[in-house]
């Protein structure tokens, strides 16, 4: 008999004892992966053995490629062969059994339904990147300024730990409305209930206020991040620069403007960069609040969509085609921008 996972936990919560040749299948499986991980780490072990040992002119390009071959190996298994096959199967129908050409790519830019789906992640793109990096830089400069920064800095930042599933989950809580006759649960309905609006709407119902108010999650998710980011660069501006302005008469607001924010120009476009990719990607928030309906499907959503709801294939490649295409020039963009700032110092 060959005791299951699931038949083994059922077993343990029921207080059913096991019999014994149930215990010999759990004591076997095991063995068989203690057995595997040892084995695993053996062959590890005599091959960085192996490369410590070697010398000659054989000896570098042999730590190289034991070091750097397993980086490679998975870079190929879980990004390049990936890429190669989605772009494959961008070309061809539904089941990938007729080749198209570039219907599915016109289907994608010609589909009033995708012209909405497009203009959401544009607006997505714009908002949401934008809200979190302003207020990560005004957070920044208000928290860098307080005693017990530190606490403050980890409980702003304290939303990145917190999956983007999860902090969905918690915002969907927040935006939740009922009758004005029952009692509320939602946090922003029963604000404004006590403001004095009486019959509050459905939130996540409200186009396209809806679209906004899904930002929210993204952002309040991100600006940690920016803060902290932006914190330690506005530290890194040296003080004889800030004195020196100070002494120019420069204070306040001029300050900021002319002294903070252009010391700060390239770590600022960074971390714009950087949650605009985040963004672009943005899948777990719309999936779990509202599933893509009530107007506000992204892009990245409509792809799981097309691929594994409605099975077309084809088309869900051709739409992370194209989500890869739009990422491109940001991941390029940071790079060159870190090259940059590198070359600086």
């Amino acid at each position: 008999m060959v005791l299951t996972g699931a038949q083994f936990a059922g077993s343990a919560l029921a207080g059913t004892p096991l019999a014994d040749s149930e215990w010999n299948d759990v004591a076997i499986k095991l063995g068989n992966s203690i057995g595997a991980i040892a084995g695993f780490l053996g062959v590890l072990l005599v091959i960085f053995f192996a490369a410590g040992r070697a010398t000659g002119r054989f000896g570098r390009p042999l730590a190289i490629a034991i070091f750097l071959g397993p980086a490679v190996l998975l870079l190929l298994v879980g990004l390049v062969v990936p890429l190669v096959r989605t772009l494959y199967l961008s070309f061809f129908n539904d089941d990938s059994s007729h080749f198209l050409g570039g219907k599915n790519y016109s289907w994608a830019l010609t589909t009033d339904s995708i012209h909405q789906v497009l203009l959401n992640t544009l607006l997505w793109l714009v908002v949401a990147p934008f809200a979190a990096t302003a207020l990560g830089l005004v957070l920044a400069l208000l928290v860098d300024r307080m005693r017990g920064q530190t606490v403050y800095k980890s409980l702003i930042f304290m939303p990145m730990a917190i999956s983007l599933v999860g902090a969905s989950i918690i915002w969907k809580f927040v935006y939740d409305s009922r009758e004005s006759s029952q009692s509320q649960i939602g946090l922003l309905s029963q604000l404004m209930i006590w403001l004095g609006w009486k019959h509050p709407p459905n939130w996540i119902l409200s186009h396209p206020l809806n679209n906004f108010l899904l930002m929210v999650v993204m952002v309040w998710v991100q600006t940690g991040f920016a803060m902290v980011v932006l914190s330690a660069a506005i530290k890194a501006i040296p003080d004889e620069v800030t004195e020196a302005a100070r002494l120019d008469g420069a204070g306040g607001l001029r300050l900021f403007w002319y002294v903070t924010v252009p010391m700060i120009r390239t770590t600022l476009v960074v971390v714009l960069t950087t949650v605009m990719i985040v963004t672009l990607k943005a899948f777990d928030i719309v999936r779990t609040m509202t599933g893509g309906n009530f107007g506000t499907q992204v892009l990245a959503n409509e792809m799981y969509s097309q691929s594994f709801v409605q099975f077309n294939v084809g088309r869900g490649s051709a739409l992370a085609v194209i989500l890869f295409i739009a990422v491109l020039p940001l991941v390029g963009y940071n790079i060159v921008q870190l090259r940059k700032e590198r070359s600086t110092r």
